[in-house]
C-alpha cells in the first residue's frame, strides 16, 4: 500500500522513454529492455573490444554489454547515468553483466575488478564515480575484490566521447598512476569503465597497469561507440 502511495504521488519513470513503470518493471519499461543493443560479445567470444585497442595493450578477455549510438536510448542512458546522479543505472547493468560474467569460466578467473578513476576535482563536482557502482557489482558477482586505491587519475580532462583518437592521444600521457603495487603483483585485473570509443583512456590506464609485475588484463564496459 505505501509503495503504492508513493508511486502514485512520485512515479517511477523509464530511463530510456519516461513512461511511468509498471510495478514489474525496474530501471526500463518492458519495450526498451527490449529494444537495448545487446552485444553478447562474452558470450560469442567476440574479439571486437580487443580490435579498438588491437597493437597498442594486450588483453585477455574484453567486452561490452551493449552497443552506443549517438542520440540512441544508451546514449540517454549514460547521460542520465553520468551528469544526472542516477547511479542506480550502473548498478543494474553491473548486475546484468556481472551475472553473465560469472556463467563464463574466462571471467571466473579475476581476481581484482578496477574502475577507471575520476579526478578527485571533477569527482568532488559531480559527487561520485559514474563506473563505481557497475564495478562493484561485477566484482560481488565473480565473488572477487573491488580496488580504488591502485588507480588514480593526476589530471583532470574534459569529456572526450566524440573527439578522434588523434586528439584524445595528445594530451600527456600521464593521466593515470599506481599506488601499491605489490598487492597486485602476479594477478588478473578486470578494468571497468562506463563506454568505450577510440579506447585511449583504456590504454591509458593499462599503461600504468602494466607497471605492476606479472599481471594479467582484461575490460569490461557498459557500452561501445558503433
Amino acid at each position: 500500500m505505501i509503495k503504492n502511495l508513493l508511486n502514485l504521488f512520485f512515479p517511477q519513470v523509464c530511463e530510456a522513454c519516461k513512461n511511468i513503470l509498471k510495478d514489474n518493471e525496474v530501471l526500463l519499461c518492458v519495450s526498451c529492455r527490449h529494444q537495448l543493443p545487446i552485444t553478447n560479445f562474452h558470450f560469442e567470444n567476440s574479439e571486437t573490444v580487443k580490435k579498438v585497442l588491437y597493437g597498442r595493450v594486450k588483453l585477455v578477455n574484453a567486452t561490452a554489454l551493449l552497443h552506443f549510438s549517438k542520440k540512441g536510448m544508451v546514449q540517454e542512458l549514460l547521460h542520465n547515468l553520468k551528469y544526472r546522479g542516477h547511479e542506480h543505472i550502473g548498478a543494474f547493468f553491473g548486475k546484468w553483466l556481472g551475472a553473465e560474467l560469472g556463467s563464463i569460466e574466462a571471467y571466473r578467473q579475476i581476481d581484482c575488478v578496477v574502475p577507471v578513476p575520476l579526478h578527485k576535482s571533477k569527482k568532488r563536482r559531480r559527487g561520485y564515480n559514474q563506473v563505481t557502482k557497475f564495478g562493484q557489482e561485477i566484482a560481488k558477482a565473480l565473488n572477487t575484490e573491488f580496488n580504488t586505491t591502485v588507480l588514480k587519475k593526476t589530471k583532470p580532462t574534459k569529456t572526450q566521447v566524440f573527439k578522434g583518437r588523434l586528439m584524445r592521444s595528445n594530451h600527456d600521457g600521464a593521466l593515470f598512476k599506481i599506488h601499491d603495487k605489490q598487492s597486485l603483483e602476479g594477478k588478473h585485473i578486470l578494468l571497468v569503465d562506463d563506454i568505450i570509443t577510440t579506447g585511449a583512456t583504456i590504454e591509458n590506464c593499462a599503461k600504468e597497469l602494466f607497471k605492476i609485475h606479472n599481471i594479467k588484463l582484461s575490460i569490461a564496459t557498459i557500452a561501445i561507440a558503433d
